[in-house]
């Protein structure tokens, strides 16, 4: 998405990706449907975040609204589930994905792939290793887009982390996004441990009032 905005400003971008090819993450995703976005009113949607004000902010410039419209120039058009979530009509990524490499082609946006960031040398210049030859390349600005730890396979292995402390970059050590809790299930649900649950509703109770209740996997 940054290299399509710096494109559309006549900047040559190069994206230079550690993986032999685009959209690892992108692609696993869609292995769920591509949840795109969520199609419940604006004021409710910028409330599940930990700072509405800020991302309200962000999302005003650009919102569910806006990534339908954006998927639908590219010929993909959206749906919304029952729970309210927007996916693409195929509920896959391959297709979304091939438009859009093929737009990002059509803008002169270069691709490096297996080319894995290392760090800087003495000049300042970007260092990747690609197979067994390292290459610096020296970049007027530099868009970071490397991800966390947690999917070390598709590339989100946080390797990165290293060469930033190197250069004297505050960072956060990374930790779990998610969380687990324990619950007494009935026989009839413990016969599907481990399964996923689909469709689900989960309602939170204080004593015998509902406190909240949200849909989902």
């Amino acid at each position: 998405m940054a290299a399509e905005q710096l494109a559309d400003a006549g900047i040559p971008v190069s994206v230079y990706d550690a993986m032999p090819a685009a959209g690892r993450k992108f692609l696993r995703a869609g292995i769920g449907g591509l949840n795109l976005t969520h199609a419940e009113p604006y004021a409710r949607f910028v409330e599940r975040y930990s700072a509405p004000g800020t991302v309200g902010a962000w999302l005003s410039g650009f919102n569910a609204d806006a990534l339908r419209a954006w998927a639908a120039v590219l010929g993909i058009e959206t749906f919304v589930g029952s729970s309210g979530r927007v996916f693409p009509a195929e509920k896959k990524a391959a297709p979304l994905l091939r438009a859009w490499l093929r737009r990002l082609h059509s803008k002169s946006v270069a691709f490096k792939w297996r080319h894995r960031f290392v760090g800087w040398n003495a000049a300042g210049d970007l260092r990747f290793i690609c197979g067994a030859d390292e290459h610096a390349v020296p970049s007027q600005a530099t868009v970071f887009a490397l991800g966390g730890a947690s999917w070390a396979r598709l590339g989100s292995d946080g390797r990165w982390a290293a060469a930033f402390a190197g250069r004297g970059v505050d960072c956060s050590a990374f930790r779990p996004a998610n969380c687990g809790f324990n619950v007494d299930w009935s026989p009839v649900m413990q016969r599907h441990a481990g399964a996923p649950l689909k469709s689900v509703g989960l309602t939170v109770l204080d004593g015998q009032r509902a406190v909240t209740t949200r849909k989902g996997e």
